[in-house]
Parts: structure tokens; sequence; C-alpha cells
């Protein structure tokens, strides 16, 4: 899938940390260098979602003389399912608008195209098509519209895995049915997202009951963002199900999101205790210590909102990591983790970030280790009582837990006094 790069930068962010890589990375980035996605801009396969792998059975031959790839999958052999599969007028349309879609394929085409499922919706008939190439395979969706069927994204698969398909499209004009194709394992699915008051993601999954290839299921309307969620079991990032038909929700009028700013901080006297300069090796909080506040399977993107992280270290010695995540146009919820000498991180404390306000982010960590604030290309001093201001430099610091206001000067020169608060 191709991203714009505040897409890429959200999910690396998140998708890697300071000393391991997530389990499988590699391999995930291995594998979707040999998928090619041949796509339109007006069907843009899902955004913000991790290359994960939906396999289905196949056997390669490898010509020697020819050179070209014959690509043996059941998707190509096996006769048509779903309550469509003996209506040869509806399968004769498929075919038509299939074949003219396959004529912008890079991959050419060799022979007929197998209907694989075919279906009626409360959309409309639908189907799902796998069609032989020169270099291997090319499967997608055909829709219904108000105009008759259209072709979604065209997938070229040219080795035995299947990683980067789309095993679910939208349908309808509110894009409030989903279809399911059954690649013969478990799946499970949650319609909406919801968030707990301290920010943490609340998800509720059910099994999707597939019956004769496909399940059919009836979903909130998706019009401006994607709250449903698909994952083989057990349900997880590796396990997404892409679903078609997303870019018309994220890319509204073929138009690029803005990305947006980067800001990271390392505070004064944390290099001592990281070892590093964090900022500068873009270090990022683990999954694992993130994962009560990321959506375990959904697709998002971000709303222009800065990501921010912050470096330092608290009074008693511990590594700090002030993170964002921030979901399409969900509030910004800024974490804050904490490490020991040879320990993981753990988030200890959230709140949301006001980037409209003069102090966008103050946040009271535990056991009086302070109050992280952030306003970035702003002087930042304070005070505790009716004491004297001191001094916290530029953009981001962690005050005492003493502090009790905070003045504020930007770049303008204006000034705002903000109290710290419990």
């Amino acid at each position: 899938m191709t991203m714009n790069d505040s897409d890429v930068r959200g999910i690396l962010h998140r998708a890697t940390d300071d000393l391991v890589s997530p389990p499988g990375l590699l391999a995930e980035v291995r594998r979707g260098g040999r998928r090619r996605v041949v796509r339109r801009r007006a069907v843009l396969a899902a955004v913000c979602a991790a290359v994960v792998a939906v396999p289905v059975a196949g056997v390669l031959d490898l010509p020697g003389n020819a050179g070209d790839t014959q690509l043996a999958s059941p998707l190509l052999d096996e006769p048509t399912r779903g309550d469509l599969a003996t209506d040869e007028g509806y399968l004769r349309q498929v075919r038509e608008v299939w074949q003219r879609g396959m004529e912008q394929a890079d991959d050419p085409p060799r022979g007929e195209p197998n209907i694989v499922w075919a279906g009626d919706t409360p959309a409309g008939p639908a189907a799902y098509v796998a069609h032989a190439t020169v270099h291997g395979m090319t499967v997608g969706f055909v829709k219904p519209t108000a105009d008759g069927p259209r072709v979604g994204t065209l997938t070229q698969v040219t080795d035995t895995e299947t990683d980067g398909l789309e095993q679910a499209a939208l349908l309808g004009s509110q894009r409030d049915v989903l279809v399911v194709l059954d690649f013969g394992q478990p799946a499970e699915f949650s319609p909406q997202l919801r968030y707990a008051p301290d920010g943490k993601v609340e998800r509720t999954f059910e099994p999707v009951v597939f019956r004769d290839g496909a399940a059919v299921l009836s979903v909130p309307p998706q019009r401006t963002k994607l709250t449903v969620a698909l994952s083989r079991t057990p349900v997880g990032r590796e396990n997404v199900i892409h679903i078609d038909g997303t870019s018309e929700i994220y890319f509204p009028g073929n138009k690029d999101r803005p990305a947006p700013p980067l800001i990271r901080r390392t505070l004064p006297g944390a290099e001592q205790v990281w070892g590093i300069d964090p900022a500068a090796k873009e270090v990022n909080a683990p999954t694992e210590a993130l994962a009560e506040y990321l959506d375990p399977a959904g697709a998002h993107t971000l709303n222009g909102s800065p990501l921010l992280w912050v470096y330092g270290v608290t009074p008693d010695g511990r590594r700090l990591l002030v993170e964002t995540v921030q979901y399409d146009d969900g509030p910004s919820r800024v974490i804050a983790l904490l490490a020991g000498n040879n320990l993981p991180f753990e988030a200890v404390a959230s709140t949301t970030a006001d980037w409209t306000a003069p102090l966008p982010v103050r946040l009271r960590l535990p056991d009086d280790q302070g109050v992280v604030v952030a306003a970035e290309g702003s002087a930042l001093s304070y005070r505790a009582g009716e004491g004297q201001w001191q001094d916290a430099g530029r953009d981001a610091a962690l005050l005492p837990a003493t502090a009790t206001d905070v003045r504020v000067t930007d770049a303008n020169g204006t000034t705002t006094s903000v109290p710290v608060g419990s």
C-alpha cells in the first residue's frame, strides 16, 4: 500500500522502540516488498494499518525458459460460492467489468477470471474475483454502485503468501455494509472504537460467522473515519484484516492529508541517564508499554495535530518518555512512561493535549516526580505559590512537583500565566 509521509510516520513511531523491534517486523517488511498493489487513487487501500499476512495455500511454479510465474491457488480453481453463484446474468456483468479493469493493470491477465464469491448484500450484489496473470495472480472485489458493478482495489500476488490482500470491503453509499471473505481462518470483528476516561482504547470483538464463503455484516456508517476493526485470531496488529473501500474515508476528493508536525525534545540531564540523545535517535515508546492506548486492529489516520515526544529523567533517576497517540478526529492523548535502571517502560499517567492553548501539555507524574509541560516555540518559567519565577527553558520542561503556575512567553512575545493544576 502507498501512504503519505504522515501515515508512515504514524505507523512507525508506534512500531519500534529504542531497544527491540516488534516481533516479525523484518519479515513483514520483506513480505511487503514482494507485494505489488495496482492502485488508482480512487481505490486506495486502507491506510495506517501495518502490513500483515493473510495466508492462502498456493504453490509456485517458476519455468526456467519462459520466465513467467504460474501461481496455483485455490482462489483460481475453486467453484464460485455465495447465493449468486448460479446467477449467470450477474456473473457475466462481473466478468465484463473485471476484464475492463484488468486492461489498466500492469500485470497482463491469462485466461478467464475466476469468481471466487458472488452474493447479495443490503447494498446490492458484490463479488470477489481472482485472475491468473503473467507474473502471478490479481485479486479484488467487484462492488455495487448506482452505475452498476465497479472494480475496487486490484492486488497483484506474486508469491504463495497473500499479505496485503483486502479480505473485506465496505459497500453502500453510507459504507454501512461490510463483506468479509472466508479465507479459511477464524476472524473477529469490532464495530466501534471507544475510549475510557483515561484515554485507554475500549473495543469489544465478536466472532465473524461465515456462510457459503463470506460474512455480510451491518456496521455503523463509515463516512469520515473507520470505526470497525477486523482481525484473524488471536486479535492483534499482526493479524489485521485489510478492508477495501477506505480511501474515500481517508482521502476524500483524492487529496492528501497534511503531515503533522513531529516534535522531539530532550530535557537537560537526560542524556546522562539515557546514554544517548534520544531525540536525535528518534526513540519511541515500546509498543507493549503503550498497548492499552493503541487500537489493536483498527486502521486510522491523523488529524494534523503535532506528534510530541519528550525525553527526560525524574528526580529519582528513572528515564522519562512522554509520547502522544492520536487517532482520526479523536483527542490527542499524552502518555507519560517511566523506566527504572534495566527495567522496561511502564505507562504511569496520561492527559489530553489542547494544541490551541498557550500551554498545550500539562501532565503531573506520580510519586511527586514533577509536572511535564510543553509549549513548542515558547519560553517557560514556573513558581511555587507566591515565590519567585524560575527559568524552565524552552519548548518543554519537567517542573518540580511543588510548581503551582507556569508562565509561557510565545514567539510573538505574548506572556500567559497558567495554573499547573492537580
